[in-house]
């Protein structure tokens, strides 16, 4: 005991403590063990179609430049690019980011230079992807970026998301030094070889919701370069609410999938671990997608088999997302009636999963986009002023989307 008396009236109080009782921690920073990789931005990686290829002059060789939207912002970034679906290496010469001011144009302060393991260059063989090395990069929530991809050699079959619903511009040669003009660039609606960016934030504080689903997910009918698809407009209801303000939105929609064979794109079962599980930084998961499989049934018989086939899919996704430990939400599929889909025994296969998704329990929470934008005097029916026009009754415009976006209760993810 006189040792112990001595000891604590030559050493510090907190120090004391420590000896005492062996289970106090000090006061310690914040260190690199307590941050962790969370997805901002993502769009799922498909083979792109002939009609949706690259426009004269094409990538190889060329410079391309793509302009995303984030959901939440950070001080550190890194991007990941694939080339899952091609047949021949693509060789990435440089890469720079830099915030958007619209259009092709770039505000030329905020340009950062991407590497791959200290290298400017980087080769992508045929069925692989590649994270970039971290960079530091001040982005703000919801910002517009752009990103410059000079490249050399490319492969005839291209990797990349058709449905980007924003303009992306290509210019003959290498066109990454300072001030580039970008004007008269080919312009094309589709992203191509970039698939993702996360940043850097605390474990404690940000997470993302990682979103699974087809054209209405991917955004058709929404607004060219508008970024109001639905995900957009959760990602902009849950920056203006100060307890979610930190969580990422993650839009993996396919234009044509389906989740259980055929369609565009690789189907939603195949993809479902790489373009959702394994987001950085996921701890969410919504699941709205399974018209496509339903639209083209032959038959009653055939209708009622796929819609089976839909909930032990989802039963499937449910588990495997359980046990990574999220939480995971499931979405009614909406009507389609006036639609070339529709037919009474798909509508009444459609009914059949939503009320299973409404009243099995399996999913966390329920999201009724069903219940949101269909007709009241006819619920087989989108309401007329949601869809997306010329007798399209299957996907939404803009105000259904917006509609379906501000449906979604913020109180799930928090």
């Amino acid at each position: 005991m006189r040792y112990l008396f001595v000891l604590i009236r030559t050493t510090s109080l907190v120090l004391a403590a420590f000896l005492l009782f062996g289970f106090s921690e000090p006061v310690k920073e914040k260190t690199p063990a307590e941050t962790q990789w969370v997805g901002t931005w993502a769009t799922a990686p498909q083979l792109v179609e002939k009609q949706n290829m690259p426009p004269a002059p094409g990538l190889t060789n060329n410079t391309l430049r793509q302009v995303v939207c984030v959901s939440v912002g950070g001080k550190k970034v890194r991007l990941h690019f694939s080339n899952d679906y091609s047949t021949s290496p693509v060789t990435i010469k440089s890469v720079q980011i830099a915030v958007s001011k619209g259009d092709s144009l770039i505000d030329e302060g905020t340009t950062q230079k991407l590497q791959f393991g200290g290298k400017d260059d980087y080769t992508m063989q045929p069925g692989t992807e590649v994270i970039s090395d971290p960079i530091s990069f001040d982005l703000k929530p919801r910002a517009l970026v752009a990103i410059t991809i000079c490249l050399g050699e490319t492969s005839q079959t291209v990797t990349g998301h058709p449905g980007s619903r924003t303009t992306s511009y290509i210019v003959e040669g290498n066109h990454s030094e300072k001030g580039a003009d970008f004007s008269k660039a080919a312009r094309t609606d589709h992203w191509y070889i970039v698939t993702g960016i996360d940043v850097e934030a605390s474990k404690n504080a940000t997470a993302t919701v990682a979103i699974l689903g087809d054209s209405i997910t991917d955004g058709r009918g929404s607004g060219t370069n508008k970024q109001d698809r639905w995900p957009d407009v959760l990602a902009m209801n849950l920056q203006k609410d100060a307890k979610t303000k930190s969580i990422g939105v993650l839009n993996l929609g396919i234009g044509g999938n389906a989740v259980l064979r055929g369609g565009l794109g690789p189907y939603a079962l195949s993809r479902y671990d790489r373009d959702i599980l394994k987001q950085s930084g996921v701890k969410w998961v919504i699941i709205y997608e399974g018209v496509n499989d339903l639209g083209g049934t032959r038959d009653s018989t055939v209708a009622f088999q796929v819609a089976q086939g839909l909930i032990d899919a989802y039963t499937k996704m449910i588990a495997d997302a359980h046990n990574q430990g999220l939480k995971i939400y499931g979405a009614t599929i909406t009507p389609f009636k006036r639609n070339g889909y529709y037919r009474t025994y798909r509508d009444a296969a459609r009914n059949m999963i939503n009320d299973w998704i409404r009243t099995s329990g399996k999913f966390d929470a329920l999201i009724d986009f069903d219940k949101t934008v269909r007709d009241p005097k006819d619920p087989a029916k989108l309401l007329d002023e949601a869809q997306a026009g010329a007798n399209d009754y299957l996907h939404l415009n803009e105000m259904g989307y917006r509609m379906m976006g501000g449906s979604i209760d913020l109180g799930l993810f928090k």
